[in-house]
């Protein structure tokens, strides 16, 4: 006999083996990734593996790439992430964007950009925030952005001192890993 409470054991199973549900009411069951993990729980959109796009696009919600996009992106109020299979050549512009696979083009992320120690960017950054897994590997400028002006006195020192405290801060290019 069917019970309510069987269903939401089955369903906590699921979610501890590295699957992702999905919504509940997704009749195609329990998604997951090649490499074992899950789909970002906030992805609204997915672009698997076999999935190519060339073009823009654009849009107010999350989106996971694990495949190919070439063109631009602009996701104004959600974030962008990149799987670890995704290969994207474009400019993107969105709220957070996430790179654990490779992007060719300049990334801006108005809240934060993190890179994944998979992750491989050649392109500028601009963002508040910005995360880097050692492993990583970044070719290109960086700028934070903090929206506070700059003192042209605490701009000089913080560049000898190596820090800012406000303003545009650019960085060389390198590697996480060197």
């Amino acid at each position: 006999m069917w019970k309510k409470e069987d269903v939401k054991t089955q369903a906590v199973r699921e979610n501890t083996t590295g699957f992702s549900t999905g919504s509940p009411t997704s009749p195609s069951g329990p998604t997951q990734t090649s490499t074992g993990l899950p789909v970002s729980s906030k992805a609204s959109a997915c672009i698997s593996q076999g999935i190519r796009i060339k073009g823009e696009v654009t849009g107010s919600e999350d989106l996971f790439v694990d495949g190919h996009l070439e063109g631009k992106v602009n996701l104004s109020d959600g974030s962008f992430t990149v799987g670890p299979n995704g290969e994207v050549k474009a400019d993107i512009f969105a709220r957070e964007v996430i790179v654990r696979g490779r992007v060719d083009g300049k990334i801006v992320g108005r809240e934060k950009i993190q890179l994944w120690s998979t992750g491989n960017v050649a392109g500028d950054l601009q963002t508040e925030r910005l995360v880097i897994e050692d492993g990583a590997v970044l070719r290109g400028r960086v700028e934070i952005e903090t929206g506070k002006p700059i003192d042209k006195r605490d701009e000089a020192r913080g560049a000898a001192a190596g820090s800012s405290k406000g303003g545009v801060i650019s960085v060389g290019s390198g590697s996480a890993a060197d």
